[in-house]
């Protein structure tokens, strides 16, 4: 059970006491929601040395599994369940938290509106512990989701709690990775801080530069399946909508995103092949497609792997929005940043 938190009782550390640290001091770091470490491994490319994580919870035990693979660390479960008091001290909140509607008439409350939720462990979390910076991820419909209201409550319990909040949605396809994926992304700062969110890379890029050419043929997909993605795609055009499965070849800029449900039927994500039906993209090629290295290890299932990429974040993009934030809190104080 979560407790209701005296926000009285907190006292606002300064961001740049960051600054006073002695160079290669490393931040803390705590990964909530944490799928298979996403966020995580892009803060760890801009900060390099310089961060350390200190506590990580997920609760689905297949993405325990790819993270524990992945960073050595075993995450902890459900966060609902976990008190705040028993997180280690941290500096930045990395929190890609799933998207709920609240159950309010207005900003009356505070964070105690967001009870019942999700980002209630974040705010709970954050309210106890002070952190200087709060990184989140949501779908880019969060910014509409219940007439609005989400993201509105979100924003406001931030400032409540002393922070500054920035947000905006950016495209996986213009930070150099082959997908139509746009994401909301969120940063708080416990300081007056300005920050800029990164402009698009401009990067040349195409789908054929992250697919494999030897595939095995269990990923093609069969006649019946291929029938039945053809024959919804004609029900679909005769309704005048377009949906329907989605066909793409090596010299395509970009895919649709990649989602959840990807193992279900492929039908988003389809590869040409010549004189048979398409195929599915592998696991590691839906790896790639988020950005991930090819170092980074596959050890579930296939259907297990699918629904972690397709829940997990660009990585790029998460890598280069760090590395704002990393000339912003340590470069402008002549922090020494080790990569």
């Amino acid at each position: 059970m979560t407790k209701k938190i005296d926000n009285s009782t907190f006292t606002q550390k300064s961001l740049f006491d960051i600054a006073n640290k002695p160079k290669n001091s490393t931040l803390k770091a705590i990964d909530l929601f944490a799928g298979i470490g996403g966020i995580r491994l892009g803060f760890q490319e801009a900060f390099g040395k310089n961060i350390e994580f200190v506590f990580a919870s997920e609760i689905d035990k297949f993405a325990q599994q790819t993270y524990y693979a992945n960073f050595g660390e075993m995450p902890n479960g459900d966060i609902t369940k976990i008190d705040e008091k028993d997180i280690p001290s941290h500096d930045i909140i990395l929190a890609g938290f799933p998207c709920q509607a609240f159950s309010i008439a207005g900003l009356r409350k505070g964070f105690e509106d967001t009870r019942g939720t999700l980002f209630f462990d974040v705010a709970r979390i954050a309210a106890y512990h002070k952190p200087k910076i709060i990184f989140l991820e949501n779908v880019k419909g969060f910014v509409n989701h219940d007439k609005g209201n989400t993201f509105k409550v979100v924003k406001q319990t931030l400032e409540d709690l002393g922070y500054k909040v920035y947000s905006q949605v950016l495209n996986a396809k213009d930070f150099g990775v082959p997908q139509n994926r746009e994401r909301i992304y969120i940063v708080a700062f416990l300081e007056d801080v300005e920050f800029e969110f990164p402009r698009p890379l401009n990067k040349d890029i195409c789908l054929g530069d992250i697919l494999d050419k030897d595939i095995d043929g269990k990923y093609t997909i069969s006649d019946r399946l291929w029938a039945g993605h053809q024959r919804r795609k004609e029900e679909h055009k005769a309704k005048g909508n377009g949906f329907g499965y989605s066909l793409f070849n090596n010299n395509s800029k970009y895919t649709s995103t990649i989602s959840a449900r990807y193992y279900k039927d492929g039908s988003e994500i389809l590869i040409e092949q010549k004189n048979t039906n398409p195929r599915k993209l592998t696991p590691r090629e839906a790896c790639r497609l988020q950005g991930f290295p090819n170092s980074f290890k596959i050890v579930t299932s296939d259907t297990q792997s699918y629904k972690q990429f397709g829940n997990s974040v660009c990585v790029p993009v998460i890598s280069t929005i760090s590395k704002k934030i990393a000339e912003k809190i340590i470069k402008e104080k002549n922090e020494f940043i080790e990569n």
